[in-house]
């Protein structure tokens, strides 16, 4: 059966991607503050056995009940990337965080139905907060609504970043732009700050180098909230969009910030 975008995302598969969250978490929780080892993949960030465990649990209940769905992991290969519907899974975004016993990190899990995502789930294990987001439905946290909030203009906005490491080089300038502007910036908010956004305690999150696993979940979150998701030359985003993603509670800002981190033309 065709599932068609402009559907309203199923219950079912609301209800599902609480079951892998509930799952994932319980796992994740079992491991904090323990010992364990860590190793460094090829592009030099850190990954423990908990991240492979979280995975293959998240994968095996989506085989187990969706056998046809493809999924796409941060650390296992792709899965069928090109079925209709896809799950889009990092088992734990903030290694670093988790490694540190830092509580910031969370589980990132979206769905995605020819290639748009239309599920998103952004849990925060040792927090115990969960936002769920689905088109047609308003965005969740532990099952109350929540709503992102208005920002006159990007002086009242306080801006949340990724690590400074990831906002070097070309991203470098227009990430100056956009916190000059800013009322203040604070970095390294990690996978918290998309629930932050979506919950109106902040208004901006910008990050660089991230992969579709880092950000797709966040789409429905903030955007079944109120608030607005894209790439850095305002695209909408798909399992193909690039490494450059702002997240503003208020869509009325878009503009705005497209044109601080537009990098077609030099500028002051």
């Amino acid at each position: 059966m065709t599932i068609s975008t402009a559907a309203t995302t199923a219950q079912e598969f609301i209800d599902f991607s609480q079951d892998l969250a509930e799952a994932s978490r319980a796992l994740i929780r079992s491991r904090f503050r323990r010992n364990f080892d860590v190793e460094m993949k090829p592009d030099n960030t850190p990954v423990t056995p908990t991240d492979l465990e979280v995975e293959m649990l998240i994968r095996n209940m989506i085989a187990d009940r969706y056998p046809d769905h493809g999924v796409i992991g941060e650390e296992h290969p792709d899965s069928a990337p090109t079925a209709e519907c896809v799950w889009v899974i990092d088992p734990i975004d903030g290694t670093r965080s988790f490694i540190a016993g830092r509580p910031v990190f969370g589980t990132l899990i979206a769905m995605a139905i020819d290639e748009v995502p239309v599920l998103g789930v952004v849990d925060i294990p040792i927090t115990q907060e969960r936002w769920v987001g689905a088109k047609g439905h308003p965005t969740r946290l532990n099952g109350g609504i929540a709503r992102t909030r208005r920002c006159p203009s990007m002086s009242d906005a306080i801006l949340l970043a990724t690590s400074p490491e990831y906002l070097n080089e070309d991203a470098a300038q227009p990430f100056a732009r956009i916190a000059a502007s800013s009322r203040f910036n604070i970095y390294d908010a990690g996978t918290q700050g998309y629930g932050l956004v979506a919950s109106g305690h902040a208004d901006v999150m910008i990050a660089a180098r991230y992969g579709i696993v880092d950000y797709l979940a966040a789409v429905p979150v903030i955007e079944g909230a109120g608030g607005v998701v894209r790439a850095w030359d305002g695209s909408a985003l798909t399992l193909h969009s690039g490494d450059r993603i702002v997240a503003l509670g208020d869509a009325a800002r878009l503009s705005e910030a497209l044109s601080l981190l537009d990098q077609s033309e030099a500028k002051g």
